[in-house]
């Protein structure tokens, strides 16, 4: 039976077979790898990666496509909203049979457009157990992940994933290679972890950038400026300059300096 993408799902079913091997090429599954799929809906990926891999978890919300997944021998279906899935426990129950105690997981997916960001941002909790990613997204959401300053498409989703992956552009997919096909282009990002990251408060970054951010036309002296008047930052710091111009590796400084001052993300009182 044919099934009828969902629209409050954000279904686009992947359909173009060139497409769908050029992505897997650009992941390159080997077998016995430990990989997680996100949204394999019709598996029109699921099924060449399994073929590499021998095995392979999914996890799919939609209940339909669920129960006919399950009826395939090497998948294990979790079916969830991926942002109630907790990939640490996941990643245990996948390689905690490694008597290496070195694997992560491989994550890879077809996300859905309308909550790719919260997604991104859930896997970056769990980031030290995460070997790689491959996502299909929006091609101007992954336009602003790789982003570098002084450009219009540099922002708060560039700093705060660049402080912790490597990332890039790896194929750009056009809208007639899905059904439906979206009314945007499409590519594919690829993310490696940062082998020895910036030691950071996240928290305290993240609320660092926002300020910076929330008026990314003025000058800085007009918003995390002030930010830092009122925490009495005594550090060095060029407020004079828009957020945009700012490098990853001057937030990541200000954020550290900021923690070692011991001022937190509450106001001196």
């Amino acid at each position: 039976m044919k099934h009828i993408a969902r629209k409050r799902f954000g279904q686009h079913f992947l359909t173009d077979r060139g497409i769908i091997e050029d992505i897997i090429q650009a992941i390159d599954p080997k077998p016995g790898d430990p990989m997680v799929e996100i949204g394999p809906g019709l598996a029109a990926m699921t099924q060449p990666l399994v073929e590499r891999l021998g095995h392979l978890t999914v996890i799919e919300l939609d209940r339909d496509l669920a129960r006919q997944l399950r009826s395939h021998p090497q998948l294990t279906v979790v079916e969830s909203d991926v942002l109630r899935v907790d990939f640490r426990v996941l990643a245990t129950d996948i390689c905690g049979a490694s008597t290496e105690g070195t694997r992560k997981l491989r994550v890879v997916g077809n996300l859905p457009y309308n909550i790719s960001t919260p997604i991104l941002f859930h896997l970056l909790d769990v980031v030290d157990v995460i070997e790689d990613q491959h996502f299909m997204l929006q091609k101007e959401v992954i336009d602003r992940m790789v982003a570098r300053p002084s450009t219009s498409d540099y922002g708060r989703l560039s700093v705060m994933l660049q402080w912790r992956y490597a990332m890039e552009n790896v194929l750009l997919v056009p809208p007639q290679s899905f059904d439906p096909p979206p009314r945007v282009n499409s590519a594919v990002v690829r993310m490696v972890p940062h082998a020895e990251p910036a030691v950071l408060e996240v928290k305290l970054l993240s609320e660092v950038v926002q300020v910076a951010f929330s008026q990314r036309r003025k000058l800085l002296r007009h918003t995390l400026g002030r930010w830092l008047d009122e925490r009495e930052f005594g550090g060095e710091f060029n407020v004079q300059r828009r957020a945009e111009e700012v490098p990853v590796v001057e937030y990541i400084a200000l954020v550290q300096a900021v923690s070692a001052a011991g001022l937190g993300t509450s106001p001196a009182n």
